[in-house]
């Protein structure tokens, strides 16, 4: 039987160079740990299934952009069509956590008018010996911005599942208010697929609730 997801959210993952972008969507869709990881070149894509609740499965597309100042007008145009993001910096870099503030303004500024959740992610955190930013403080800038914040490692996965889950679950809430709207000329969401069924993208909305709620 071919799977059924209720929707299919578009995620994309921020942050400067060398923070460990690629390293954690890569744990997270794969499972596994790259000790050595290439840049990345503009903008790859991964993808995965995650079920929040029973029987209630969720599909991520995942944008996984290239840190560098040099790819920055590529990047750019991939925020608009994203529902939510990790925003990440390296707990043992200072400065990529100095500029978390510049990320968060320009995708807020790209994504316009459509909403964009986001989650502050403190990634590394297995080099605690290393750290030059606190929790207490990452927290704190967190909650200036509105978000919830998680440190994460991908070489230890911790924390990794609840990264994405908790952002998925995030969007799932806000979608099945009526806060975030599926909408035709914006792939952030779309709404679910069911195997040899033919409706409108409400009614397989709809349906998908009776069936699986």
């Amino acid at each position: 039987m071919e799977t059924i997801w209720l929707y299919q959210f578009r995620l994309i993952v921020i942050g400067d160079s060398t923070v460990g972008k690629s390293c954690l969507i890569r744990r997270f869709t794969e499972g596994r740990f790259a000790q050595v990881s290439d840049p990345t070149v503009g903008v790859d894509f991964f993808s995965r299934l995650v079920e929040i609740e029973p029987g209630k499965r969720i599909k991520l597309q995942i944008w996984d952009t290239a840190g560098q100042e040099r790819f920055r007008s590529i990047t750019r145009a991939y925020y608009r069509n994203s529902v939510g993001g990790l925003l990440l910096f390296d707990i043992t870099n200072r400065r990529s956590f100095q500029n978390v503030r510049s990320w968060l303004e320009e995708a807020r500024s790209h994504v316009q008018p459509h909403a964009i959740i986001f989650l502050l992610v403190g990634h590394k955190c297995d080099l605690e010996d290393r750290r030059q930013v606190t929790r207490k403080e990452a927290e704190k800038l967190a909650g200036a911005f509105g978000m919830c914040y998680v440190e994460t490692s991908a070489r230890d996965a911790i924390n990794v599942e609840k990264a994405f889950v908790d952002l998925t679950r995030d969007v799932f809430q806000l979608v099945q208010s009526g806060d975030i709207k599926i909408q035709d000329d914006w792939e952030g969401v779309k709404s679910g697929f069911v195997p040899n069924t033919v409706h409108s993208s409400e009614e397989v909305a709809r349906g998908n609730r009776q069936c699986l709620c």
